[in-house]
């Protein structure tokens, strides 16, 4: 069966001169896959930056209490109570637990890219112009 998968309208052109091999539709919904994951892996990546910058604007905020007050936290869904200290403390683990995460995520992201530009060269080798893939930067 040859088939078209057009730039413009992205519709199937049965009458086309490209055939498209069970290979060839593989490489494309793994490509479709793919470009889902890193989508969202960078809105997981833009909320532990916003967690980020939130617990260092806390971390700043605190640093203006007095050493013997009781801070209040909320943990889930509940509030628990410690000094000064135990906040810091509390607050630069999370920190660097949320730093690492972001380098998984970044790290997870860039291996996705690289396989994604594998299979763009491979799929735009095979069907040039007829082809247009989502994701393409």
């Amino acid at each position: 069966m040859a088939a078209k998968v057009s730039s413009n309208s992205k519709a199937f052109q049965p009458d086309s001169d490209v055939h498209i091999t069970f290979e060839d539709q593989q490489k494309i919904n793994n490509f479709a896959k793919l470009n889902a994951r890193l989508e969202d892996l960078k809105v997981e990546l833009e909320q532990n930056k916003n967690d980020l910058k939130q617990l260092e604007e806390a971390k700043d905020e605190i640093e203006l209490f007095d050493e013997d007050e009781q801070i209040w936290s909320l943990i889930g869904e509940v509030f628990l109570g410690n000094d000064l200290s135990g906040t810091q403390q509390y607050l630069t683990e999370t920190q660097e637990k949320t730093k690492l995460e972001i380098k998984d995520i970044e790290h997870k992201c860039a291996d996705i890219q690289e396989k994604m530009s594998g299979l763009k060269a491979q799929l735009y080798h095979r069907f040039g112009n007829n082809i247009s893939l989502e994701g393409d930067d």
